[in-house]
Formats: C-alpha cells, structure tokens, sequence
C-alpha cells in the first residue's frame, strides 16, 4: 500500500450517534405500532446518521459502474472472452444495459468509468496483478469519480470479465484460506471450467504466499485483484469521506472492500449491502462485515444490479421517517 493512499484512509469521518438516536426515538413514536416496519427504520437511521439530517432523503442516486479487463481471463474461467467488457462498456454508454434499464427505472443516472478495459491486468498465477503504480492510479481514479458527482446515495457496480475469480483469490488471501470455499460458478461455467477457476484461484494464492509467506491486506488487492476492484475501493473510501450513504452490489464489489475492511473494520460504516448474491463467497463476506442485505433475488448479474433495484426501498424507509407525523403531531394538529 502506498503511503498517499494509507493517508486517504485515515481519519475517516464518523455516523452521527445524536442524529441517529433521535431518528430511531422518533421512529418508535410515529403513527404505527413501534417497531412495525422493522428493518426499514434500520435503513432511515442509517441514511439519517450520514447525512446528519432528522429529514432523510435519497433525491439524486447515483450508479458508478467501474469496468477493467483481467489477465486471469485467459486461463478459461469465465463462459465469455475479454471482448464482452469493451461491449458491455459501450452497452452502459448508449443506455443499453440492464443496468441503464433499471436506471431509469429508480431515477439514478449510470456513469461508467474505464480503468483498465485495454490494459488488462497481469495474470495472477504468474506475477502480481498490477505495479504499486497501477494500483494507486485505479485507487484514485475511483476517488476522483466520486468527488465528481452530485449525490445523497451511491451505488457501485463493476464489469470485468474474469473478475469474480479475482475476487475469490482477493477474499481468500485476506482470510488466509484456500481457494474452494471462495469460488463460485459465476457467469455460469460448467464443472470443468469451474474446477479451471478452482485451480486457477488455488495457483495465485500458492504464488503470493510463497513470496512473503504472510497476508499484508491491501497489497493482496493489488496482487491479485482488479483495477475496477481497486478503483471500487478508492470510490468507497472516497464517498465516506463525504458522508455519502453507500450501497454496496454483488461479490465482486464486497471483495474489493475486504482488504480495506481488514486494514479498518469501521471504513465500511456507511455502507449497506443492497443484496446477496447466490456467489457462496459473497454470504461469507456479508456475515464478515455485519451486514445484513436489503434483497436476496439470487442475482448474479454485477453492473450495479442488485444494489441499484434496491434503491426504491431506501427512498421508502426515509419517507417513512421523514413525512409521517408522530401520534403527538397528529393528535396536536402539527401536521
């Protein structure tokens, strides 16, 4: 890890513990039963708590989906070759995708932001993914997306294939385990091509560890991961050091933030997951971090997806919280 990017990590703002007692007292006197909305008084609190408001909101979300090509692509793990990123970027750009669909759907503008789709990482089992050079310009590259944007709610999506065997390797070195509890089917390979990722996983770790022989969190990123994984990262860190809500995807985004979560357990605090995926891996790091998701579809798309179609019940939660009077209001004629 650079020194530049271990100072953008420290002194991370904080939720706001005074608004986010105030929101829950007032969610447990509102015109309903006390606790009959459940999670969804969680969410507003949460969303309360970062944009130190007694009124939250979610007006202007935004999907940044961050797109990079990966070395370990060659090795046969994916049922897709390396052309489908450059497509899928132009997809996003022309308003094509899936993910523009439900864009549109939610209200939130999609951007996406290449970081890498023709200069590929290097393949995993072989060198280190990236230089200490590459690493901190995708890092900062994800910074400078966010400082760019106006908004009260980001989503961060990725595109890359190959990219959910790079985040197998990443969340393995980070918890020092082999590679079979990590990977998953993906885009859907079959068993051979599944046992391919296995041992493409188990080579990578093998290589890394027999270099140093220790776990050094974020380096494992660097190493193993992907430059939309890293520029996932700095676009995370970047939104908290605005106070902006994040709601994080699928596994390849919780395993970008795996190393950043080990190297600080509290820099995901303004996160949420926007839901689980069937991707095994992406349980584990979910019940890693504390977090509980808002939806469990069995998606698997990436893009942004997931986390995006759960928009539509963050804005709820608030509105739940902010345009309903309390039975003293009602009963006062305050509202």
């Amino acid at each position: 890890m650079t020194l530049q990017i271990e100072r953008y990590l420290s002194n991370l703002p904080k939720l706001d513990r005074e608004i986010a007692a105030a929101v829950r007292d007032r969610s447990n006197q509102i015109l309903r039963p006390a606790g009959a909305l459940a999670r969804l008084d969680e969410i507003a609190t949460f969303i309360a708590s970062w944009q130190q408001t007694l009124s939250p909101k979610v007006l202007n979300p935004k999907i940044l989906i961050f797109a990079s090509n990966h070395g370990i692509a060659d090795a046969g793990v994916s049922n897709y070759p390396s052309e489908v990123t450059e497509a899928m970027v132009k997809a996003f750009q022309h308003g094509v995708s899936s993910i523009n669909a439900i864009g549109r759907l939610v209200n939130a503008e999609v951007d996406v932001i290449d970081v890498g789709v023709k200069t590929p990482t290097k393949d995993f089992r072989y060198e280190d993914s990236m230089s200490s050079e590459e690493f901190e310009t995708a890092f900062f590259q994800g910074v400078e997306a966010v400082e760019a944007i106006d908004t009260d709610l980001l989503v961060v999506g990725e595109m890359g294939i190959g990219n959910t065997s790079a985040a197998a390797a990443v969340a393995a070195a980070t918890f020092g385990d082999g590679a079979t509890q990590w990977v998953g089917h993906g885009t859907g390979v079959d068993e051979e091509g599944f046992r391919r990722k296995q041992a493409a996983v188990a080579e990578g770790l093998a290589r890394v560890r027999k270099a140093d022989g220790q776990n050094q969190s974020l380096d494992m990123l660097r190493r193993l991961g992907g430059k939309e994984m890293v520029a996932i990262g700095g676009a995370v860190v970047a939104a908290r050091h605005r106070r902006i809500p994040v709601l994080l995807d699928g596994y390849v985004v919780a395993s970008a933030l795996a190393p950043i979560w080990k190297y600080d357990s509290e820099a995901l605090d303004h996160c949420w997951a926007g839901h689980r995926s069937p991707e095994p891996g992406h349980a584990t790091l979910l019940r890693e971090f504390g977090l509980e998701p808002i939806l469990e579809l069995d998606l698997r798309l990436g893009e942004g997806s997931g986390a995006a179609a759960a928009i539509p019940l963050v804005r709820m939660a608030c509105a739940l919280v902010s345009e309903v009077p309390t039975f003293d209001e009602f009963f006062e004629g305050k509202t």
